[in-house]
């Protein structure tokens, strides 16, 4: 097995290659706003690395969203090319569980509620657990509320860029940000479960309806 995941629902790109037991490539751009430019060589220069084709792989992984819109519709478009030109399958993460798996990645912490910065004075928000196998599971729904709201929905410790908007009080965990490795870690699971989708529903969720919207369009300030 090897399933290729991609991160690019926020701020930066990263590329990632997985088989049933090891991570045997891993690629980060942290320059904001540099997909579109980057995820493609970035995919190649894995591929190439590897002696692999796209048809090779098992599945493609994504960040699915709730996030940037750009960055959601990018990492769904190209997942979405690649996975119906090779006839494979797609398995779409979220990206609030795949920050909660970058929580345990990098700090150990096996409970807690992912929170992204939404703007508008908004914020993405879901709980997650640790499991057995060491993937962090949802407790709760993802939603989009206001930071008053979200700050009654926290249930556990929050990280993400969203923390102290809920918070009110400096977060040590507003710094985390899920990657590639994330995505791909979950991803693993549901591969060797064969839990997959047809490449027509590698579709982004932004949470917010009319996300497409400029910000005058959607009547907020």
């Amino acid at each position: 097995m090897k399933v290729l995941a991609l991160e690019t629902a926020n701020e930066q790109c990263s590329v990632s290659v997985i088989d049933d037991t090891q991570e045997l490539f891993f690629q980060l751009d942290a320059r904001a706003k540099a997909q579109t430019q980057t995820i493609l060589p970035m995919i190649e220069q894995g591929l190439q690395d590897l002696r692999l084709g796209i048809a090779d792989l098992t599945a493609i992984a994504f960040s699915r969203g709730p996030g940037s819109f750009s960055g959601v519709r990018i990492n769904a478009a190209v997942t979405q090319a690649l996975a119906w030109s090779n006839d494979l399958p797609v398995i779409p993460v979220s990206t609030l569980q795949a920050l909660a798996q970058a929580a345990y990645r990098l700090h150990g912490l096996t409970e807690v509620s992912a929170v992204l910065d939404a703007r508008m004075s908004e914020v993405y928000i879901a709980s997650y657990q640790l499991d057995a196998e060491g993937i962090m599971q949802p407790v709760d729904e993802e939603q989009l509320l206001s930071y008053a709201e979200g700050h009654q929905a926290v249930r556990f410790t929050p990280v993400g860029s969203g923390a102290e908007l809920v918070q009110g009080e400096t977060s040590t965990y507003k710094d985390v940000y899920a990657t590639a490795q994330d995505i791909a870690s979950i991803a693993r699971a549901a591969a060797q479960a064969q839990h997959w989708v047809s490449a027509e529903l590698a579709l982004p969720v932004y949470l917010r309806d009319n996300a497409w919207k400029k910000i005058p369009e959607q009547g907020k300030a």
